[in-house]
């Protein structure tokens, strides 16, 4: 089968799931309100960052970006779906690579959008805090925001892969956010910096002290989701159905 038809019948399985969506909508409303709220904030601190107290709600909404990676592979493993999917598809690279394409693209749109909304709501309240932000940055924030979510998604599909489970993923990966990164990273010192989300994080600071730059984090962070997404394929070719 040629891989349009592949891509279109994926895409229709997305769309005819309102928890996928709802869960796209969970990135926007996350992110835009908990960035709002952070506009509101305190801006004393010598240390103040503008850019990412904009776009601080990348922090909660990459959890509901996890959310959606997994779920729509995870999908597939309900009720053995993934035996009419191959019987469908029998060439599972060509399938696979359909279902990252719809994990990647509705999830940049909505990063897109989301970035957009949340940095314009927390101008609002920052107000004269936040002019020292140039257009250059306020673009490479929205854009690197988007390909941040994207990455993050595609992460958690290749994980999804491999364990044939989205709970196993997210049980995994929500933790390992929440309390490695940024409680023991803390601790552990700059081999930290080159944890996937920390690593990709960088792009929506105004400045960056540490071993990455906005874009070499965002390169780390692909290559964690490329390992992700190996292994699954590696898996799935691998696996009966």
């Amino acid at each position: 089968m040629p891989f349009t038809p592949v891509l279109r019948s994926e895409a229709l399985k997305v769309l005819s799931l309102r928890s996928l969506c709802g869960t796209l909508l969970a990135v926007f409303a996350v992110t835009t309100v908990f960035s709002a709220l952070a506009g509101v904030s305190e801006t004393s601190d010598p240390e103040f960052d503008p850019l990412f107290m904009a776009l601080s709600g990348v922090a909660p909404g990459q959890i509901a970006a996890l959310a959606f990676g997994a779920m729509v592979v995870s999908s597939e493993f309900h009720g053995n779906g993934i035996r009419l999917s191959l019987a469908a598809v029998p060439r599972r690279g060509r399938w696979f690579a359909a279902k990252l394409v719809v994990v990647a693209v509705p999830t940049f749109v909505t990063g897109l959008l989301t970035a957009s909304a949340a940095l314009f709501a927390a101008r609002a309240g920052l107000g004269s805090a936040a002019d020292g932000l140039t257009a250059g940055q306020q673009l490479r924030g929205v854009v690197g925001l988007a390909v941040y979510l994207t990455l993050m998604a595609l992460f958690a599909a290749g994980l999804t892969a491999l364990f044939r489970s989205g709970v196993a993923t997210l049980s995994t990966l929500i933790p390992f956010i929440l309390i490695v990164s940024f409680v023991i990273g803390d601790l552990a010192g700059g081999a930290t910096d080159f944890l996937p989300d920390r690593a990709g994080q960088v792009v929506v600071h105004q400045t960056h002290d540490g071993h990455l730059g906005p874009w070499t984090g965002l390169a780390v962070t692909a290559l964690w989701a490329a390992a992700a997404l190996l292994a699954g394929a590696w898996r799935l070719r691998r696996r009966d159905a």
